[in-house]
């Protein structure tokens, strides 16, 4: 039974693989820019504020996302459409089916 369910998820998964890819991208983006502002933080002035270290690094990231990340948040958005496409298909098959019985 352990098995069984361990492929299922393993399965859930592997289907949402675009989302994966570009949340793993989001956050090495984050951790690369709040590297980098923290390392010119402190060849500057010796000492970083962490929560200014963070924010910054936050906004960084989110405007490089923006433009560096452009196609797999389009593939995340196509791969979302088709999933919801397919179940409203589903959700009107059976409501057709339930209608003609």
């Amino acid at each position: 039974m352990g098995i069984l369910v361990g492929l299922r998820t393993l399965a859930s998964l592997v289907g949402v693989r675009e989302f994966w890819i570009y949340t793993g991208m989001r956050l090495l983006l984050f951790a690369g820019s709040v590297a980098l502002v923290g390392g010119i933080w402190l060849a500057i002035a010796g000492t970083a504020n962490l929560m200014w270290v963070l924010i910054i690094g936050l906004v960084i990231s989110g405007l490089a996302s923006f433009f560096l990340l452009g196609r797999q948040r389009t593939a995340l958005a196509q791969h979302v459409d088709d999933r919801a496409r397919r179940v409203t298909a589903k959700i009107e098959e059976m409501n057709a089916k339930e209608d003609v019985e």
